[in-house]
């Protein structure tokens, strides 16, 4: 008889259909062009919901989706038995969160942000590649996106303040 409670792979059916959607930001991931960018997009969406938060609640969704990131990645890597595979986009969708900290929802804004962490997150300047590295299962797969987010966060915010915006 086929049951939820089964396990496949040492995990129950559900928690790894779970594990597959969300780390895939919904098979965004499953692009076959660039499913970080897919997933980057999915965190659009994702911060436009969270941007109509007050900043601090922002902060503490960013805080709880990130750790939420960080477990699913974890698990992701031994469901997949790869390490970062790049269909898990969980990650960017975590570090675009990040990227739009304290910044208000234009489309400008929305624009930039996204354009300064994907090439924050491709190009992945010090040390941002070390956390990569460096950090066990999901704490380095979503580790470098964070950076990635902070780096894009800070150029954002000049950006907004002193030039475009």
């Amino acid at each position: 008889m086929y049951s939820c409670i089964q396990q496949t792979k040492g995990y129950g059916i559900m928690h790894e259909r779970f594990v597959r959607i969300a780390a895939t930001g919904l098979g965004s991931g499953l692009s076959p062009l660039a499913p970080g960018t897919a997933g980057t997009l999915v965190g659009v969406v994702v911060y436009l919901v969270f941007s109509r938060f007050e900043w601090p609640l922002y902060l503490l969704s960013v805080a709880a989706f990130s750790l939420l990131a960080v477990y699913v990645s974890g698990e992701a890597e031994r469901i997949y038995r790869e390490k970062d595979p790049p269909r898990i986009v969980i990650d960017e969708i975590a570090g675009f969160q990040v990227t739009m900290l304290l910044v208000a929802p234009t489309p400008w804004h929305v624009f930039w942000g996204f354009i300064l962490f994907r090439a924050f997150d491709i190009i992945k300047p010090f040390p941002i590649r070390l956390c990569e590295r460096k950090f066990p299962g999901g704490y380095g797969v979503v580790g470098d996106d964070i950076v990635a987010g902070i780096y894009a966060n800070i150029m954002l915010l000049l950006l907004v303040r002193f030039i475009i915006f």
